[in-house]
C-alpha cells in the first residue's frame, strides 16, 4: 500500500454488492483504504467477508460497517471512526452513494394495501436521496472533505422515466440529483466535487427485485451498442478516472455512464 502521506480513503455506502463492491475492489487495487456501509443478514455475510478478504488480498485495508446507512447515531458513530482513523490533515478522497432500498409499489392500485403508503414513500427517499446529504454533513463538520474529495451518487435513467411500480424509487433519484447539484455548489469553494451517475440497465440485486427486470434486461440488450448490459465494474471504472485530479473541473452534473444506451432509438 502507499506510504501514509499518499494514501486514499474511501467510503462507500451500500459496498456489499452491485456498484459498491465493483468500486471497492477498483480503489482498493489502487492502494485506496475502503470503509464500507452495508447492510446484510447472516446468510449473504459470508460474501460480504470474502468481498473484504479480496480487498486485502490487493495490499489496502478494509473497513466495513455492517449497519442502516439511515440510522443517525450509527451514522454518526461511523463517521467518529473514520475520523480515528485517518490521519489528521487528510481527507477522504472519494464518496459513494449506491444504497438501493425503496418500496417497489404502484401509487394507485383499485386495492389500497398495494398502494404506496406514506411510510413507504418516506422511508425510500430517506435511504435513496436524503441520506447522501445526511453522511455528506458530518463528514464536512468532522474535518473529512476537502479539496480533491470527490463525492458520487448513483442514479437511473428512471429519474426521468415512468416505469411500473418505481415511482418512489424514481422520485428518490430524482431528489438525489438535486441534492448533488447542490453539495456541488456548497462544497465548491473548498474544492469538493459532487456528481451523479446514470449507470445503464446493470444485472445487479436491485434490478433484479424491480417487476419485469426481464423485459428491461431484453431491450437493452437490443438497444445497446455494444450487446450488453452496463456491469459494475464499468462503473467502477469511471470512478476510478472521475477520482483522478485531472477531473476537478468536473462538478454538479449527471454524467450517463452506458455507452450511449439511453441515446439509442428505443423501439
Amino acid at each position: 500500500m502507499s506510504s501514509p502521506s499518499e494514501t486514499r480513503y474511501a467510503l462507500i455506502l451500500g459496498a456489499s454488492s452491485g456498484f459498491g463492491a465493483a468500486t471497492a475492489l477498483r480503489l482498493a487495487g489502487e492502494g485506496t483504504v475502503i470503509f464500507g456501509v452495508h447492510l446484510d443478514r447472516k446468510t449473504t455475510m459470508p460474501q460480504v467477508e470474502e468481498l473484504m478478504q479480496q480487498i486485502r488480498d490487493k495490499g489496502s485495508e478494509a473497513f466495513f460497517y455492517n449497519i442502516n446507512a439511515a440510522d443517525e447515531l450509527k451514522r454518526k458513530d461511523v463517521v467518529a471512526d473514520i475520523r480515528q482513523i485517518i490521519p489528521k490533515g487528510q481527507n477522504v478522497r472519494v464518496v459513494l452513494h449506491s444504497l438501493a432500498f425503496g418500496a417497489l409499489k404502484n401509487f394507485i392500485d383499485k386495492d389500497p394495501a398495494k398502494s404506496i403508503t406514506q411510510a413507504n414513500m418516506i422511508m425510500t427517499l430517506d435511504v435513496m436521496a436524503h441520506s447522501l446529504v445526511y453522511w455528506v454533513q458530518d463528514l464536512y463538520w468532522n474535518d473529512l472533505l476537502g479539496t480533491g474529495s470527490r463525492i458520487f451518487a448513483m442514479t437511473s435513467h428512471g429519474s426521468e422515466m415512468v416505469l411500473p411500480y418505481y415511482g418512489a424509487v424514481s422520485a428518490a433519484k430524482a431528489a438525489l440529483e438535486a441534492h448533488i447539484r447542490q453539495l456541488a455548489q456548497e462544497l465548491g469553494p473548498i474544492g469538493v466535487t459532487a456528481n451523479a451517475l446514470k449507470a445503464g440497465v446493470t444485472d445487479t440485486p436491485a434490478l433484479q427485485k424491480i417487476p419485469g427486470h426481464e423485459a428491461m434486461i431484453e431491450a437493452t440488450l437490443r438497444r445497446n451498442p455494444a450487446g450488453r448490459l452496463t456491469r459494475p465494474d464499468d462503473v467502477a471504472a469511471v470512478i476510478a478516472l472521475l477520482s483522478s485530479s485531472d477531473a476537478q473541473w468536473i462538478n454538479g452534473d449527471v454524467i450517463a455512464v452506458d455507452f450511449g444506451e439511453s441515446v439509442m432509438d428505443k423501439a
